[in-house]
């Protein structure tokens, strides 16, 4: 596998490989060469505006037609098969095996065991987290927008991983390289105080409440949050050191970046819909 050109400690930029096909971003971390991963963006489709070009998502009012299309043009370039999961904020995570019923089952995050398959998480704002174990052939994505990364996906997500693996989380932890995919940015996703409330034993684990949620001035007790920072420190104090991709610069952001990045926030309220982009990873077969 080809590594991209998206350095870890800067802004994505455009990549080689898949990339080259116009879909999306190859994360640039140390996973193992039989690991294979993807990050689309939003060109590259069938889709038609506002969901143009690449939606992957079936919920959103596409046509099924554009969106089936799309979602096989990115498989045959993946090389894997997609497994689509019917997300809902939460922290259950659904384990891959061949055979099983994958698509529509109700779950944030996706470990994988089984060559062939792809752990798959449709975003659009939400921040999508890939791991990868160094040596043991096991994968996982997860979906965290800020209810399911204060309700625990991303440590559900290494239980998971550890199950699988036989041993426990701190083991699993200590091997695994995580990326951090495109999410709404520090400068645009405004929320209030629930939310920092919601993450009150992050802060205090982390020691850098200012930098994870910035008070604004005015009424309301507004904050901007930011959201790799507060996945950041979760994996952190989970013992993962091994983190890669977003890093918070305004390159990452989906909202500010409206021709390579869909956006909920951005695009649900003027234009009444949002496509998702989608982030893989499994198991060459």
């Amino acid at each position: 596998m080809t590594h991209a050109s998206v350095p870890n400690s800067r802004s994505p930029t455009p990549s080689h490989g898949i990339t080259n096909a116009g879909l999306g971003l190859q994360p640039e971390w140390d996973a193992p060469e039989h690991v294979l991963a993807l990050m689309t963006q939003r060109g590259g489709g069938v889709s038609v505006s506002p969901y143009d070009s690449l939606n992957l998502g079936d919920h959103v009012g596409d046509d099924p037609r554009a969106y089936t299309a799309n979602r096989a043009r990115v498989a045959q370039v993946l090389g894997l098969t997609p497994c689509f999961m019917k997300q809902v904020h939460g922290t259950h995570v659904h384990v891959l095996h061949e055979g099983s019923q994958h698509d529509g089952i109700e779950a944030d995050a996706v470990v994988c065991a089984t060559p062939g398959l792809a752990a798959t998480i449709m975003v659009a704002d939400c921040l999508p987290v890939l791991f990868a174990h160094a040596r043991l052939p096991i994968v996982a994505a997860a979906h965290a927008g800020w209810r399911g990364l204060a309700g625990g996906v991303l440590q559900a997500s290494l239980a998971a991983m550890a199950e699988q693996a036989h041993c426990c989380v701190q083991a699993v932890a200590r091997e695994t390289h995580v990326w951090l995919g495109p999410c709404i940015g520090p400068d645009a996703f405004e929320v209030g105080p629930d939310v920092r409330d919601a993450f009150a034993d992050v802060i205090t684990h982390c020691g850098d409440a200012n930098a994870l949620f910035v008070a604004q001035p005015g009424p309301g007790g507004k904050y901007m949050a930011n959201l790799q920072g507060l996945a950041r420190c979760v994996l952190r104090s989970q013992g993962v050191s091994a983190i890669a991709g977003n890093d918070g610069s305004a390159s990452w952001c989906t909202v500010g970046n409206a021709q390579q990045y869909f956006s909920y926030r951005r695009d649900q309220g003027p234009l009444g819909a949002s496509g998702r982009m989608a982030a893989f990873i499994g198991l060459r077969a």
